[in-house]
């Protein structure tokens, strides 16, 4: 016998009862998804919402102190400057036209009145690029008394698209709320299969988002994990968990006012969420802040004393969302929902200033770790082994993503190349350099 024929027999008898290897999450992640009503949706809805979070911006925090002092930062002069350069060029990144709570209970002829306009503007939309890298649509719930109405929105939006631009936006996805249980999902991806095969070789996979708003999609009546069933119903379509922040506390019996995101029911539900579904691939979101940057006094005639207090709420409400947000990445979240055009700012002011804090560090990590081909390394006072890698090269995939640095920076920093960046994975780089 051979050298090895026996380790070749055995592997080729249990190749067929190991599991794969984890899946690494697609890149490209938004950082966060802005949710407004169908009836008020148009081709430049996103530059609209720049516009008015520009002009929030120039109006309660026109120098980097005042945005620094609304935020409680030492100083905020570069991060001014790149948040007010994200407003100009990218004020959103993910738009859901909203079929289901931003909408509202309107008759079936007016629902399917604002499908056809949403089909309209987005066909618009894509002829003059003005939509969002990322767009979709939230349908109603399916359940027994709406389902029939949310199928319907859905296919005069997908097969109206169809006939009327060719194809699907980039990045367009479903979104499905309040899911109870995995049959709920599997509906809908049998539906979708559905209206491909009507349409032919012209729109591909369609992806889902579910909705994570109910207690039994973390843990199942039976006491399994919920979510983990919901994606696996999904047949490889779900590329996306939303935590529904405030119907999900309710369903929790929580009051209204201790609906908040940083409750403990909240945290438990959000680590059962990453535990259960780490290494599928799917990209987890957080919700939404609920205070809005709304001053209470509107008009050009204020008093001194009027224009103040309209500052300090608005200050309030971003003081408020930046440290949710800030708490959300630091549990490992990326994403989140944003509700109005007065949250861009303090939205992109976390973001980028969580991926640019201890930047030079990480990246010197990052460099010696690459360099010494995987064996473990010890850099300041932080020592890293190769289960590190990847996080620390996501860490500047997701900066660059969102703004916080550029390709440039990057690779001056880490001492990558553009072309090892993009390969996304810390395995296929060293795998190119040795």
């Amino acid at each position: 016998m051979t050298n090895g024929s026996v380790a070749a027999e055995f592997a080729d008898r249990v190749a067929g009862s190991l599991p794969s290897p984890p899946r690494e999450a697609p890149p490209g992640q938004p950082v966060h998804t802005v949710y407004g009503g169908a009836h008020l949706f148009r081709a430049d809805t996103a530059q609209k919402l720049g516009e008015v979070a520009s002009r929030t911006l120039e109006r309660y925090a026109p120098r980097p102190a005042d945005l620094a002092e609304a935020l409680g930062l030492e100083e905020a002069d570069d991060l001014y400057r790149r948040v007010v350069a994200k407003l100009q060029t990218e004020p959103v990144e993910d738009y859901r036209i909203d079929f289901e709570d931003g909408y509202g209970v309107r008759s079936d002829e007016e629902e399917d009145g604002h499908a056809r306009t949403v089909v309209e503007e987005l066909a618009r939309g894509m002829a003059d690029q003005t939509l969002p890298r990322m767009v979709g649509i939230r349908i109603k719930p399916l359940t027994s008394d709406l389902y029939r109405r949310s199928l319907r929105t859905l296919e005069l939006v997908v097969t109206g698209l169809l006939e009327k631009a060719g194809a699907l936006p980039g990045g367009f996805v479903v979104t499905v709320p309040k899911v109870r249980h995995p049959d709920q999902v599997a509906i809908l991806v049998e539906f979708l299969g559905r209206l491909e095969e009507a349409a032919g070789s012209s729109v591909g996979r369609i992806p889902v988002e579910v909705m994570v708003e109910t207690p039994e999609t973390v843990v199942a009546p039976d006491g399994s994990v919920g979510v983990r069933r919901f994606v696996e119903a999904g047949d490889g379509r779900v590329r996306g968990a939303h935590f529904g922040t405030y119907d999900y506390t309710a369903a929790c019996g929580i009051t209204a006012p201790h609906q908040t995101m940083d409750h403990p029911v909240c945290d438990f539900a959000r680590h059962v969420l990453q535990v259960s579904l780490a290494g599928t691939g799917v990209w987890l979101s957080d919700g939404a802040t609920n205070v809005m940057p709304v001053p209470v006094h509107r008009g050009d005639d204020l008093t001194e004393e009027q224009i103040a207090e309209n500052r300090r709420v608005v200050h309030s409400a971003w003081r408020i969302h930046f440290e949710h947000i800030r708490r959300s990445l630091y549990l490992g979240y990326y994403q989140g929902w944003d509700l109005h055009p007065g949250q861009l700012p303090s939205r992109f002011a976390a973001v980028i200033g969580f991926f640019r804090e201890g930047l030079d560090q990480t990246a010197a990590r990052l460099s010696n770790f690459v360099e010494q081909a995987a064996r473990a390394t010890l850099v300041g006072e932080v020592f890293d082994d190769a289960a590190t890698g990847q996080g620390l090269l996501n860490h500047f995939l997701r900066a660059i993503d969102c703004g916080a640095v550029t390709e440039e920076e990057a690779t001056r920093l880490t001492g990558l190349t553009i072309e090892e960046l993009r390969l996304g994975s810390f395995t296929r780089i060293l795998a190119g350099r040795r």
